[in-house]
């Protein structure tokens, strides 16, 4: 519950981004209907191609990577297009929502969005957000956890690496904190007014700031927060402001700061001083905490547009590779949605039911517009991305390559006994494979805007002998040492392709590989080896299309 220190006036005149409730399809339509809704409108009053959907092997490939950070196995593609052809699609969704693999790939996803890039792979936080994936833990708790979590709980203090690994920098924390969570970046507007976006004021930034200019960490590791202190700023023209405790959205918090003497503000600065010298001290925290009235402000039913649109059409952007709002960071009035109903919807059904994220995935990956093949076959130039007409191929994340790599290497009949064990011994074997995967990952870059596979990346493959003495190892367990005791050479190719690629080779494909393969029959195995590291290697893997 919001505090009375908030100037609701302030709410109601400055509120940036309402959200358009009035003109809303109704709450109670599906997501994935709401969402074909929309963009099928604008492909069509803008008369638009549209690429196909996607075959079935495409699809569970693209939506066990989306859910569960790996590739299928040759047994689960199996599975699927054995299935009921009406029901299967909501049926994989469902099954890999609320297996382990969603969890720990939630986590890495999560992980990969907020990280401090000095700190990859901090275990505490991770552990945090494996047991918030766990939980399906509403967005705006997590939200609370990370900003505002209690010391004494055992995974809020684990959230509270958010702000620990950012504390000592008080424009990193600024500036995250309004880009990962209300997509906004707010930086411009630092030392002047944003030249481009009417939006930001330098009143915004430093707004923003005075909720952590208070914030310091112990010499426990642990947070504390002044009990005084404010943040002063120089316009252009040279006036000095003290900052409000202002939201993005105007919205204005009333420092709640007691009036102190001289006498109080040095016991104060002795206190803190103690705090940050003596790891055996205990903080004591203010009545008036900054961090949890940015919390409570940016959670209140009048401004939560921001915290949910920008974690929906962060979700989006993840799932399809382009934001509703492009880049997701520029949430603001010049740079438009390109579906803004869309938007207002999954917005507000994201408050509505809790911040699910759950829910809103699969609501994502049920459309059509989610399906769409990422191959354009027409002689007209394709689309514009903000249209969602076809969709975009994506690489993989280092930690998604790393577990595809492991489970496409791996014998393919060891994959069969999983579909039919208990959950509990696969999230074992899950969370080895992820144990297996943390040295792979590394060996990747984290893609960005206009990926390109790199020098470094192509030559690990080439010359390191892990790929040779692990993933291209011909013991049993192993898929070469598989492809080994398979003597039909179609019947050979065809597993390479199907546990490698989810698929079976084309007829070019598979004359070609069987010609290569005739003509070194004199040692058929290391033959064999170079078709494997030729399908691991090449784009067919590295991408989620």
């Amino acid at each position: 519950m919001l505090r009375a220190s908030l100037t609701f006036a302030t709410i109601l005149l400055c509120a940036a981004l309402p959200l358009r409730a009035a003109n809303l399809l109704p709450a109670d339509q599906s997501m994935e209907s709401v969402i074909d809704h929309h963009v099928d409108a604008r492909i069509k009053g803008d008369d638009v191609q549209v690429a196909s959907q996607i075959d079935a092997n495409i699809l569970i490939r693209r939506l066990t990577l989306d859910l569960a950070g790996r590739i299928p196995t040759t047994a689960e593609v199996h599975a699927f297009l054995a299935a009921n052809t009406e029901t299967r699609r909501a049926e994989l969704v469902d099954r890999l929502l609320s297996s382990p693999d969603f969890t720990f790939h939630q986590r890495n996803e999560l992980q990969l969005m907020l990280e401090y890039p000095d700190r990859r792979n901090d275990g505490d936080f991770r552990k945090y957000l494996q047991w918030a994936a766990e939980q399906n833990r509403p967005w705006n708790e997590m939200f609370h956890d990370m900003l505002a979590g209690d010391e004494n709980d055992e995974y809020q203090k684990a959230a509270l690496q958010f702000v620990k690994h950012r504390a000592r920098n008080l424009d990193d924390l600024t500036n995250d904190t309004a880009i990962l969570f209300f997509g906004v970046n707010v930086s411009c507007a630092k030392c002047h007014d944003h030249p481009l976006v009417a939006d930001w004021k330098q009143d915004h930034y430093y707004g923003m700031q005075s909720f952590f200019s208070r914030t310091f960490l112990t010499k426990k590791q642990e947070l504390g927060e002044k009990f005084y202190g404010e943040v002063k700023f120089t316009t252009t023209a040279g006036v000095e402001k003290q900052a409000k405790f202002m939201f993005l959205n105007g919205a204005v918090v009333d420092d709640g700061t007691p009036e102190l003497t001289d006498e109080s503000r040095k016991k104060y600065d002795e206190l803190v001083k103690k705090l940050e010298q003596d790891d055996k001290a205990d903080p004591t925290l203010p009545d008036f905490r900054p961090r949890e009235r940015l919390v409570e402000t940016a959670t209140h039913k009048d401004n939560d547009s921001f915290l949910a649109r920008n974690i929906a059409n962060r979700i989006w952007h993840r799932l399809t590779g382009r934001g509703i709002v492009d880049p997701p960071d520029q949430l603001h009035s010049e740079n438009a949605p390109s579906h803004p109903e869309l938007l207002d919807w999954l917005a507000r059904d994201t408050v509505t039911h809790g911040y699910d994220l759950k829910r809103l995935i699969r609501g994502i990956v049920l459309s059509k517009t989610y399906s769409r093949s990422s191959e354009w076959t027409s002689a007209a130039e394709p689309p514009s991305g903000e249209y969602f007409a076809v969709a975009i191929s994506r690489p993989m994340s280092p930690r998604q390559y790393a577990l595809s790599l492991l489970v496409a290497t791996r014998n393919p009949p060891h994959w069969e006994q999983w579909l039919t064990k208990p959950v509990e011994e696969w999230k074992r074997e899950r969370e080895g494979l992820e144990n297996a995967a943390n040295g792979w990952a590394g060996q990747f870059e984290i893609p960005g805007e206009n990926f390109q596979v790199a020098v470094d990346e192509a030559l690990f493959f080439s010359n390191n002998d892990r790929i040779n003495n692990d993933l291209l190892r011909d013991s049993g367990d192993r898929l070469v040492g598989h492809l080994k005791q398979i003597e039909n050479t179609s019947e050979a190719v065809t597993a390479a392709f199907e546990a490698i690629s989810s698929r079976k080779p084309t007829n070019d494909e598979l004359a070609a590989i069987q010609a290569y393969l005739e003509s070194r029959s004199e040692d058929r195995n290391a033959a064999m080896k170079q078709v494997v590291w030729a399908l691991l290697t090449g784009p067919e893997l590295r991408f989620n299309y």
